[in-house]
């Protein structure tokens, strides 16, 4: 038991310490989840043996109850904040429930320093403190000042979370996806055992069971270790979505950098942003990830267009014939048509009239953009490619090295069987 306490207490510590950047928002909805998670942690703290051992024998005694069932009102206010931040004001007959809530969170923010005043006062007044206690309610229960305290403290508890518990549990049968509805109906969970709980506690404080103290304790050990194990495991499957977006948005953002860069470097006027080396790209941090990466599909979208001036008018029906073998024709056909034109451009090739554009593509957003790019620059295109499409589009030959940054690999075998089917097909074409 001792062990999976540490274990807990670490575990809750480690979530506050990870959402404490949220204090320097101004989103009501992560500062209330991190005072919930800093609150909690402090709560299982009181209840590791070694602590509960120095907090009551220090010069107050029994200190670890009195943190113990502040800190877990703390964490219920919180989490009534948490919850009234997320539905936002009611509207309409059919957020009724929304509006009970958000004034059962207004009463209970309102009675909150009443209510540990009130504890304070009982605890250094009509609590019998003579000598530490293994568990203070068990110790308290069937006096009249123990008990009290513990009602006001046990009501208080049970109301809150019933109030979270009704929210979650209708979130959850409404979230749309998966992952959201598990991790909210954890939550709810939690809140069910705290409204349970606190109903049991409070009639074993005035109608004291014929139990040991060391069962009690270990009772309310156990409710506290899988309140706090379940709250957190809910809490951290949207930070955990969160995390998983942030790592693709950058893994995305690193793998576009050798195209986006060779194309600013070449049309710095498109860039909001001048590029810098992959290194200091991956460690910078303003402006976000998702802004980044669509400013950046945007500027890739913008210099592909510019390259339109430099590439053959033949260039890119014959990168789609060549790209037919490929196992990804359409980003293929792409890939080879952006650095033929590259090349075009380093050597100082330029038309007024631009080329025809490329093929319109079915993408509703930047993250379906982004995606359509990851497949054209994971498409190796080898120098021998390059050089095999200008000549097949008419253009002279090129001794230029490609431009640095992009994959290189063996020409596709298209380039190395028969005919050039580009030219067959416009001799077909002509004789149609």
């Amino acid at each position: 038991m001792t062990f999976m306490l540490w274990a807990v207490a670490l575990g809750m510590t480690i979530t506050a310490v990870w959402r404490f950047p949220a204090l320097r928002s101004g989103n009501t909805m992560q500062r209330a989840l991190w005072a919930c998670s800093a609150a909690f942690a402090a709560t299982v703290w009181c209840r590791v043996p070694q602590v509960k051992h120095a907090l009551d024998n220090s010069p107050v005694t029994d200190l670890s109850a009195l943190l113990k069932y502040v800190t877990s009102l703390v964490a219920i206010l919180a989490a009534l904040r948490y919850i009234t931040a997320a539905y936002g004001e009611p509207s309409g007959d059919s957020d009724r429930h929304v509006a009970v809530s958000r004034r059962i969170s207004h009463v209970a923010h309102t009675c909150a320093l009443v209510a540990l005043v009130a504890l304070v006062v009982l605890f250094f007044t009509a609590v019998d403190r003579s000598h530490p206690s293994i568990d203070f309610a068990d110790a308290q229960a069937g006096s009249l000042g123990g008990s009290l305290f513990l009602t006001i403290q046990y009501t208080y508890l049970g109301v809150a979370a019933g109030t979270c518990c009704y929210q979650w549990a209708r979130a959850s049968r409404r979230a749309e996806k998966r992952v959201l509805k598990v991790g909210l109906a954890l939550m709810a969970t939690a809140m069910a055992i705290y409204t349970v709980y606190p109903v049991l506690r409070t009639v074993t404080t005035w109608v004291p069971p014929d139990v040991s103290a060391v069962t009690m304790r270990t009772v309310a050990d156990s409710v506290s270790m899988t309140v706090a194990f379940l709250w957190a495991a809910g809490a951290a499957v949207p930070s955990t979505i969160a995390i998983s977006t942030r790592w693709t948005t950058w893994q995305t953002l690193r793998k576009l950098h050798p195209l986006w860069s060779d194309l600013m470097s070449v049309f710095p006027h498109h860039a909001l942003q001048q590029p810098g080396s992959k290194v200091i790209e991956s460690l910078r941090c303003v402006p976000s990830l998702d802004v980044r990466l669509d400013r950046r599909t945007q500027e890739i979208a913008d210099g592909v267009e510019q390259l339109r001036h430099h590439a053959s008018p033949e260039l890119l029906s014959v990168a789609e014939d060549l790209a037919e073998s490929h196992e990804d024709p359409g980003a293929a056909a792409e890939a080879y048509w952006i650095r033929a034109a590259q090349q075009s451009e380093r050597s100082g090739r330029r038309s007024a009239i631009p080329s025809r554009k490329l093929r319109e593509k079915p993408l509703t957003s930047y993250v379906s953009e982004a995606n359509w790019l990851m497949r054209v620059v994971s498409v190796p295109v080898s120098a021998d490619v390059v050089r095999m499409l200008h000549e097949r589009a008419g253009e002279p030959p090129i001794d230029d090295e490609p431009p640095f940054g992009w994959r290189q690999g063996p020409p596709p075998s298209s380039v190395r069987r028969g005919p050039d089917r580009a030219r067959a097909r416009r001799d077909r074409s002509a004789r149609g």
